[in-house]
């Protein structure tokens, strides 16, 4: 399946991260850290934290998943509006699964936050969305999609609540509603056919 934007994506974030793994002023400058937002308005930082990572499995999952199910998304996008789409849903997704993190934190010196999971969990609940029953493989473990989004949310609430793990769960569950409803704004149909859906189980 031909997905520029997403392969295009995918090698930017690599590069970028692997260069900021080994560049501690590169990594500094990019991260989304509050303070440079609200004091010196450095609002390239609510997108740039998405192309730099903790460390390498970090960027291996997200990319991973981005892989698989970026190239599904943007072939939809694409066939029903355009290829602009796909881009503008990425970066936009980037921006808003974080934005409930920044405005909470927006006076904490000491908060940071890095990687792209916002938005690739923007990417795969849209995928959810328009394929509930396909399978898909949580370490290796065989699961309907649909089982894996209520599981997926339920955790992240939980630990959203509990935190204490060093992961923004709470940009995962705005990235995922961001996902559902940008799909809905740009294809209301999209709710009538994941109703049907989901109204026929199929794992096969």
């Amino acid at each position: 399946m031909s997905a520029p934007i997403t392969l295009l994506l995918i090698a930017a974030t690599c590069v970028v991260s692997l260069v900021a793994f080994r560049t501690p002023s590169l990594l500094m400058r990019l991260i989304l850290w509050p303070p440079a937002i609200d004091r010196h308005r450095q609002y390239d930082r609510l997108v740039t934290y998405g192309f730099i990572h903790a460390d390498f499995w970090h960027l291996f999952f997200n990319m991973f998943t981005l892989f698989f199910f970026g190239r599904q998304i943007e072939g939809w996008m694409a066939a029903q509006k355009g290829p602009w789409v796909f881009p503008l849903f990425y970066f936009s997704a980037l921006v808003v699964s974080i934005l409930p993190t920044y405005l909470k934190h927006q006076k904490d010196p000491n908060y940071r936050s890095l990687g792209a999971s916002g938005a690739v969990s923007a990417v795969l609940f849209a995928f959810i969305l328009l394929a509930p029953w396909a399978r898909i493989g949580v370490f290796f473990i065989p699961m309907p999609a649909i089982v894996f989004a209520v599981l997926y949310i339920a955790y992240s609430i939980w630990m959203d609540k509990r935190g204490g793990d060093n992961i923004n769960h709470g940009a995962h569950l705005a990235g995922a509603a961001y996902g559902v409803l940008f799909l809905v704004v740009m294809d209301a149909g999209v709710i009538g056919h994941f109703l049907e859906e989901l109204s026929h189980p199929s794992f096969g």
